[in-house]
């Protein structure tokens, strides 16, 4: 047998190209399949791995020999291969496909990193997802996901991405199992709140979790580390919600008891404006809010917080009231501040003159802005002249400058009352009243309103006159005003009576024209007949229209045909006239009278009935009748009375 020769020699690349490299992989193949193979072949090349190690070792003193005589792996004994198990077993690690596991950075090349866990081959990561780590080295020790154990080309198949995501996950959801606070990055903006970054998974931070107050600007958060807390998981969805503010509520919770103990009415404190309201604002105190109202921001009338605060703005402001059982308080800011009334001008009195600005209109008046929170009230009443005047916005509007005259003051109580028509001249009061609106004097004015007794016209500013109903029209019966003419037309009146001092004014329409009944009773003569068309009827008989546009009335018994028919609305028959009174503008007629004999028709049945209604006229008349009885002197005093009252009415 030759001897060996003591040469160095590389046994593991001797090995890495015999064909026993190649039958140990197959038997390792077999073995994971579980088919049978030769395993002393996998001993026995995992034993000269092991004791020949990676550096080149000297066969000076190896027994070729005894390796010749046994061959490979063969002629060990049962306590030989004992002793081998026992050195290989735990050399190879077993994995599972789809496990995290521990891998050490063993080499780093531009494309890839190789990877150590403990199993038969080393594994390969892209370094693109080694990006987060910048100074990766050989030793490092990271988590690697396995994917596949052994892929088609026979390669372990790693990721370190999933290896984060898997481990990130279980992070997770002990951070809310053990409601732990941890730490995330936030990458963006998204609608309605920030992506944080959590364990290498994404999470939502909804806005309202962000802080305990309103947040406008969720781009002061981006690219920032936070903390939060896991609040909830959608495994379903991938999707995970955090919060920071259940952080910031335990600090505050704190605070309030703190501040609810101490706090005292009258106290001033400084707080941050949170939110804004059309009613007031809330402002944070630290930790426990306050309502600011919006009458107790200023002394002067504002429409809304805004006109004086901003968002976020710090301000200082006094404790009003508080219940510390609702933690409810309320605050004030204007009471920091002196109150207008006290550093009002002592020169202004009642009578005086002064300027404003209108801050509020409402139906019964407008308020007149002196200076910042000194207001004076003009009534309705106090703006015009006119009587009429029902809507002081038809007068007046807000942020409206003018003069007015201070009526009522008291300093006390902080009221004033103004009036704006004193700066003119009262129109009853000129000197020119009564020529101008004497008896009998024209004049047209516009109408303001309707009564049921008649309707108010206003012939100019501040002086009106009553037109009643019954002197609207010589003809017709007018039940209401409204028959006749509506609010805001022109009519043309007469002036009947003038009492200045009462401020009173009566006047007629009707009165323009002559009297058309004293011609009327010259035409509808008792028992003369007339046309007349049936206008309507009811219960007691039937309206009538007569020639000329005036109206009679026909009783129901008279209202009879010859045929004992009933005639109809819109029929027009012949009628005779029974009864005339100028006085009472009545005319009585009937049709049965047309054709019937019967005197007691043809007489009036109710001739004497206007007893009490008689005129001067009439007393006049009895008198006359009583006096030519036996006194002609008495006769013509009686005719002169007549003659003078007559020029009187006229004049």
């Amino acid at each position: 047998m030759k001897k060996a020769k003591p040469v160095e020699v590389d046994v593991e690349l001797e090995l890495e190209e015999s064909d026993e490299l190649t039958e140990f992989k197959k038997a390792k193949k077999a073995e994971e399949l579980g088919e049978e193979y030769d395993a002393r072949m996998i001993r026995d090349v995992t034993a000269r791995k092991e004791s020949i190690g990676s550096s080149p070792v000297s066969t000076e003193n190896f027994d070729w020999d005894a390796f010749e005589k046994k061959g490979f792996g063969e002629g060990y004994s049962k306590s030989d291969r004992s002793d081998l198990e026992n050195l290989y077993s735990g050399t190879v690690t077993s994995i599972n496909e789809g496990e995290v596991v521990q891998g050490t950075i063993v080499g780093i090349n531009d494309r890839d990193v190789i990877l150590n866990i403990g199993f038969k081959s080393d594994g390969l990561v892209p370094v693109a997802e080694f990006k987060d780590m910048t100074d990766i080295k050989i030793g490092d020790v990271v988590d690697l996901f396995v994917e596949e154990r052994e892929n088609v080309l026979g390669q372990l198949v790693l990721s370190r991405r999933k290896a984060k995501l898997v481990k990130g996950w279980q992070n997770i959801q002990q951070a809310l199992d053990k409601d732990e606070v941890i730490e995330g990055f936030v990458k963006r903006r998204t609608k309605g709140g920030l992506i944080v970054d959590v364990y290498g998974i994404e999470a939502f931070l909804p806005g309202s979790q962000i802080d305990v107050k309103p947040i406008r600007d969720f781009d002061i958060y981006v690219n920032k580390s936070i903390e939060v807390k896991v609040v909830k998981i959608n495994y379903s969805n991938d999707n995970v919600v955090v919060s920071h503010k259940v952080l910031i509520e335990k600090d505050l919770e704190q605070q309030k008891v703190a501040i609810l103990t101490n706090l005292e009415k009258g106290q001033v404190l400084e707080g941050v404006i949170k939110n804004m309201t059309n009613f007031g604002v809330f402002i944070d105190l630290g930790g426990v809010d306050g309502l600011l109202h919006i009458t107790d921001i200023s002394w002067g009338r504002i429409n809304h917080p805004e006109e004086v605060l901003k968002l976020d703005e710090v301000v200082k402001v006094v404790v009003l009231d508080f219940d510390g059982e609702k933690r409810r308080i309320s605050l004030g800011m204007k009471q920091l501040t002196p109150h207008p009334w006290d550093s009002l001008s002592t020169d202004i009195n009642v009578g005086s003159k002064v300027h404003g600005k209108i801050v509020n209109v409402a139906d019964y008046g407008a308020f007149l802005e002196l200076q910042p929170g000194v207001e004076g009230l003009i009534h309705v009443s106090e703006m015009s002249w006119s009587q009429h005047l029902r809507n002081p916005q038809d007068f007046i509007k807000v942020s409206d400058e003018l003069d007015a005259v201070v009526l009522t003051i008291d300093r006390e109580e902080r009221k004033m009352s103004l009036g704006i028509k004193q700066l003119t001249e009262d129109p009853w009061t000129r000197m020119d009243v009564p020529s101008k609106y004497a008896l009998n004097t024209r004049h047209s004015g516009i109408v303001r309103n309707l009564t049921n007794f008649g309707l108010f016209i206003e012939l100019e500013e501040g002086i009106d006159g009553l037109v009643h109903v019954s002197d609207l029209s010589w003809t017709r019966k007018i039940k209401h005003p409204s028959e006749f003419i509506k609010v805001g037309d022109k009519l043309e009146v007469v002036v009947l009576e003038l009492d200045a001092t009462n401020r009173r004014l009566a006047l007629s329409h009707k009165h323009l024209e002559e009297n058309p009944w004293d011609t009327f009773e010259t035409i509808f003569t008792q028992g003369s007949v007339h046309k007349c068309t049936i206008i309507s009827k009811n219960d007691k008989g039937a309206i009538l229209e007569l020639p000329y546009g005036i109206e009679g009335f026909c009783t129901v018994k008279n209202l009879v045909k010859e045929d004992e028919s009933k005639p109809e609305t819109g029929e027009a028959l012949d009628f005779k006239v029974l009864e005339f009174n100028k006085d009472d503008r009545r005319i009585s007629l009937s049709h049965k009278a047309m054709w019937s004999k019967e005197e007691e028709v043809a007489a009036p049945a109710k001739k004497k009935k206007s007893s009490k209604g008689k005129t001067t006229v009439d007393k006049i008349n009895k008198e006359t009748e009583k006096s030519t009885l036996g006194d002609l002197e008495a006769l013509t005093a009686l005719k002169e009375k007549m003659s003078s009252t007559k020029k009187e009415a006229e004049k």
